[in-house]
């Protein structure tokens, strides 16, 4: 029965989802671009991939950030480094679950945050506009990229989620937990750590597992 029980924890470990982007296992990537770059030394993203993350109208899934106008570019850079950690980290195993969806068969779901990547995300995008709760299902695709569906209002993110837990935990329908762990707990994921202390994702990633 040990022997059954770290087959599967290990299969949690260092593992890529079976998903539109992801290479099929980890390994390092050394042209990792802009903020996927914390990954480079064991990445499930190509460096393509990592350039795309950048982009506002990306190939990667034809998502507008700015539906409701230009997003400012602090807010911004959580959405990249949520797509970073999404399309790059390795270390996300213990949370894969399966997805319906025509373009991957799985997909992550509550993974816990650390408290200050969320509240620092929500923090950067509270003035930033959108006219919906969950960015996953319900928009408009006629025109090839996501528009508002009729009859939605664009407001604030503040109004929209009205705290971070409401913005982490809602916004890509359950994907993140909004949790009181601090970075550096070894009981969090973080989206953001510098790498040259490595990535403390492994750690947590192994607790969980």
């Amino acid at each position: 029965a040990a022997t059954a029980a770290t087959v599967t924890r290990d299969s949690l470990l260092n593992t890529c989802m079976d998903a539109k982007h992801h290479k099929t296992e980890p390994g390092p990537e050394g042209q990792l671009y802009g903020q996927c770059v914390l990954w480079k030394d064991n990445a499930c993203c190509t460096a393509n991939t990592s350039q795309e993350a950048h982009e506002d109208q990306s190939y990667l899934y034809n998502f507008n950030w700015d539906h409701c106008g230009a997003m400012p570019q602090k807010c911004k850079r959580h959405f990249i480094q949520d797509t970073c950690l999404y399309e790059c980290s390795p270390n996300l195993g213990p949370w894969i679950d399966q997805a319906d969806n025509s373009w991957r068969k799985e997909r992550i779901r509550d993974v816990p945050l650390c408290r200050e990547d969320c509240e620092q995300w929500w923090e950067d995008c509270q003035d930033a506009v959108t006219c919906k709760a969950n960015w996953h299902k319900g928009w408009n695709w006629t025109s090839g990229t996501n528009q508002c569906p009729q009859g939605a209002m664009c407001q604030k993110f503040k109004f929209v989620f009205p705290t971070a837990a409401a913005l982490c935990e809602q916004i890509w329908s359950g994907s993140y937990l909004y949790t009181s762990h601090h970075r550096g707990s070894g009981r969090c994921i973080q989206m953001w750590f510098d790498p040259a202390q490595g990535n403390p994702n492994v750690a947590v990633a192994q607790y969980y597992a």
